[in-house]
């Protein structure tokens, strides 16, 4: 008669919580692969889009083949990529704060021949920089610029980004009501529109000047809020994100964030 074999039983012990699975999961982070264009915009040599033309373009090349991929996966400190010929090098990071004229639109290239901001920085010599969040072409005030993608991010996200504070002139003077309704929030287009906190400055017959605050930014955020509740816009200036003040900044000029500002926006 043919002999059962017995079960077999593995020698080796149950892995302990955090134990050999936490070191390849450990592992696994550290061998995290990113897209040819992504590390480019990483290292605060151009913009994603701008990283994905070059790629496609043949200026890139890893381990002396070219690739025009721009999702081609990098791990990183393993491959050596070249833009140019040259090596990729990370960028110096930098911080800029720009007092935004009116009548510039905020884009690197413009499709429709208009004038951007990017002219303020004209013979500047400055490296690559992306605007860190927007003002539209009628607005004016602060408006902050980097080369750093991760520090940009934080400062947009709703989430962890500081408090946005402008200065607005409408065409009336709200009451009451029409305060706290700013506040509460209003529907358009299918988003939620509503401000941190209003007031009003100061008043005429005719016009009134608020200080908005808020939290998040939409697209074109305040005038939408205040146009469902029956106010044109005349007039809208950032004069500050989070602890950062536009201050005596001339129109159209810029200037370096210190290291103490940079210590305060870290903080919500």
């Amino acid at each position: 008669m043919t002999q059962r074999k017995p079960p077999y039983r593995s020698s080796a012990r149950p892995a302990k919580p955090g134990g050999r699975l936490l070191s390849r999961a450990a592992k696994g982070d550290a061998q995290v692969r990113h897209g040819l264009a992504r590390v480019l915009s990483k290292a605060g040599v151009c913009s994603r889009s701008e990283a994905a033309r070059r790629v496609m373009d043949g200026r890139v090349s890893v381990d002396g083949r070219v690739i025009r991929d721009p999702e081609f996966p990098i791990l990183a400190g393993r491959h050596k990529v070249l833009l140019d010929g040259q090596p990729l090098t990370a960028a110096g990071r930098l911080y800029i704060a720009l007092n935004k004229p009116r009548g510039l639109v905020t884009t690197v290239q413009d499709e429709q021949g208009r004038d951007t901001v990017y002219q303020c920085f004209d013979g500047a010599g400055l490296p690559w920089l992306a605007p860190v969040g927007r003002l539209d072409k009628a607005s004016e005030g602060l408006l902050f610029f980097s080369n750093d993608p991760e520090w940009a991010a934080r400062l947009t996200d709703p989430t962890t980004g500081p408090l946005k504070t402008y200065r607005v002139q409408v065409d009336a003077v709200p009451d009451a009501a029409q305060l706290a309704r700013m506040q509460e929030g209003v529907e358009d287009a299918g988003e939620r529109l509503a401000a941190h906190s209003v007031e009003i400055l100061r008043h005429g017959e005719r016009t009134a000047w608020l200080e908005v605050v808020l939290d998040e930014g939409r697209n074109r955020h305040i005038r939408r809020l205040l146009k469902v509740l029956g106010f044109d816009v005349l007039r809208l200036m950032r004069v500050a994100i989070g602890p950062v003040q536009l201050g005596e900044l001339g129109k159209g000029q810029w200037r370096e964030l210190d290291a103490a500002e940079l210590d305060a926006l870290a903080v919500r």
